[in-house]
């Protein structure tokens, strides 16, 4: 979210991850004719490891802002990865948001 949204105190971060955006868009321009198709999974918060280290009321204060009210899981990433490869074949230079509603364009 933060590539596209940006976040106060995290330039760095957020400038990174607009980075992947950019080159996504272009790797999958530069790669279509050879039939090799480019995207990027951008997930919200997600119940993993790192999200459990995040003291309770940061996590209270942060689901309260995602309108399904919980963190994804690494399940959920991986099916969309899952049907980028198997079903995606007309997706290219796009961006999978994957948030529970915590960031909407």
């Amino acid at each position: 979210m933060n590539a596209e949204s940006g976040s106060f105190g995290q330039a760095n971060y957020s400038a990174a991850k607009a980075g992947i955006i950019g080159f996504t868009k272009t790797a999958a321009l530069e790669l279509a004719r050879y039939n090799v198709t480019v995207n990027a999974i951008c997930p919200g918060y997600v119940a993993t490891e790192m999200y459990e280290a995040i003291p309770a009321k940061t996590k209270e204060a942060i689901l309260a802002r995602i309108p399904l009210g919980r963190a994804g899981t690494p399940q959920e990433v991986a099916r969309a990865v899952h049907y980028l490869i198997v079903d995606g074949d007309y997706y290219t230079g796009e961006t999978l948001n994957m948030n529970g509603g915590a960031y909407m364009q």
